[in-house]
């Protein structure tokens, strides 16, 4: 199983992923970007110091998409990812409107050696949400881009999905963290 949890910041990944470990302890938990070595400084990169240029912040992502499929999802059996390729296309999407939809999901099924998940988790949220939720940490460079480009990025993430024949469900991030994972577990299983 190759799954993808997916989701704009403070929609509830990082709850959702701490539950699935207790549920799938096999299951090798990663992150994208930051699930390897390269990862942790393509991460720092791009949300801490930042780059000038919008293809400078695609490249480095799929680098670290192809690094991490390499590294993790080609080696081992079941794997459970906070994030990963389709974030990556709508993230691209968000940030410059003449990119081709077609285009960025080849490169990235390039980066992946065309290995696309079994199922994609999206974890819904809306503006109130994001607001109460953005006040309580320090924000990072992506999150400071403000709450509407966030729900820019994450109606291009449902677009993403319908485009693809990946088996995927969308979660409203409002329902309570018990009634998401146990949609979660169902879509699963």
């Amino acid at each position: 199983m190759y799954l993808i949890l997916e989701g704009v910041d403070t929609s509830g990944k990082s709850t959702q992923l701490e539950l699935l470990k207790k549920t799938f302890p096999d299951a090798y938990f990663t992150k994208e970007p930051g699930g390897t070595d390269l990862g942790m400084k393509l991460r720092n990169t791009i949300l801490f110091e930042g780059v000038q240029n919008h293809k400078t912040e695609l490249f480095l992502f799929l680098a670290d998409r192809a690094e991490h499929y390499y590294k993790i999802i080609k080696i081992h059996e079941d794997v459970i990812s906070d994030r990963g390729f389709i974030s990556g296309i709508a993230y691209a999407l968000a940030n410059h409107k003449d990119y081709d939809l077609h285009f960025l999901t080849q490169l990235n099924q390039f980066a992946l050696d065309n290995r696309l998940p079994d199922f994609v988790i999206l974890l819904e949220t809306n503006e109130a949400l994001i607001k109460s939720r953005l006040g309580e940490k320090n924000q990072d460079l992506i999150e400071k881009r403000g709450i509407e480009y966030l729900l820019k990025v994450q109606a291009l993430m449902i677009e993403v999905l319908q485009t693809l024949n990946i088996n995927y469900i969308v979660i409203d991030a409002a329902k309570s963290i018990d009634e998401i994972h146990t949609e979660i577990k169902g879509f699963i299983q």
